[in-house]
C-alpha cells in the first residue's frame, strides 16, 4: 500500500464518522443538533472534497 491510498482510507473514515454524528445529532435533535448540525454537514462537505481530490490524484499518478 502506498502512502496516498492510505490517505484516501483515512478519509472515507473520517467524512463516514462525520457524516453518522451529524445524521445521529439530527435524528435526537435538541442543544447539540441546533448548535452543530450545520457546522457538521459542513465539514462533512469539506472532508468528501479533500477525499475525492486525493482519489482523482491517486488515478491521475498511478493510471
Amino acid at each position: 500500500m502506498n502512502w496516498l491510498l492510505i490517505l484516501i482510507i483515512i478519509g472515507i473514515v473520517i467524512t463516514g464518522g462525520i457524516m453518522m454524528t451529524g445524521i445521529a445529532s439530527m435524528s435526537q435533535g435538541g442543544a447539540f443538533n441546533k448548535k452543530n448540525s450545520n457546522r457538521l454537514m459542513q465539514a462533512r462537505i469539506a472532508s468528501q472534497f479533500v477525499t475525492l481530490a486525493l482519489v482523482v490524484l491517486y488515478l491521475y499518478l498511478y493510471t
